[in-house]
This record gives structure tokens, sequence and C-alpha cells, in this order.
């Protein structure tokens, strides 16, 4: 009896060896998995802060040109309404046509922006 445990116990370290070697692999295993993920959150969030950047930009950009518009909408309201004497249906026709395409412009952009986030 002394000798069939004495076997055993000569192949119960190797086994165990085994099994140090799989947890311990798996351990490495998962590290990288971690730093890989680490490196992914951290690219996603550069590419991310890049196109809120370009976002921005466009939206300023576009904020200029609408701005640009009123103020040509107000000159234009200015020279009408010395020119119509008055004439308050010309003025107002004018001016609507004016405000339209400036709400064009201002509606262009509010459905751009959003669709351009989410993609």
């Amino acid at each position: 009896m002394a000798n069939r445990h004495a076997k055993a116990a000569r192949h119960v370290p190797a086994g165990w060896r085994d099994v140090e070697k799989g947890v311990h692999q798996r351990a490495r295993s998962a590290t990288d998995i971690e730093r890989s993920l680490h490196r992914a959150e951290r690219k996603i969030a550069a590419e991310t802060r890049a196109r809120v950047r370009k976002l921005r930009k466009d939206a300023w950009a576009e904020l200029a040109v609408l701005r640009g518009h009123q103020r040509e909408a107000s000159r234009l309201l200015r020279r009408l309404s010395t020119a119509a004497d008055g004439s308050w249906s010309d003025l107002k026709g004018a001016a609507d046509r004016a405000l339209n395409d400036a709400r064009a412009v201002a509606d262009s952009m509010i459905t751009r922006f959003p669709r351009a986030a989410t993609e």
C-alpha cells in the first residue's frame, strides 16, 4: 500500500504544475485582453473628440453664414422701408421672403448636425 501512495504522490506535483501553468496562462490572456480593451477605449475616445471638434467647427461656420443672412435681411429691410414710403404690404412681402431664406438655412443646419453626431 505504501508504494501505491508514493507513486500517486509523485504524479500529483506534476499534475499540479500543469494546473498552475494553465492558471498562469489564463491570467496572462486576461491581462492581454484588458490591455487591448483599454487601447481600444482610448482610440474610440480620441476619434470621438476629433469628430466633436469637426462638428463644432462646421456648426460655427454654418452659424457665421446664418448671421450673414441675418445682417443681409436687416439691410434689405432698412432699404425697403425707405423705398416703400409706407407701402406695408410690399415691405412685409420682401421681409417674409428674406426670412424664409434664412429659416431654410437654419432648418437645414438643425437637421444636419444631430444626424451627423449620431453617425
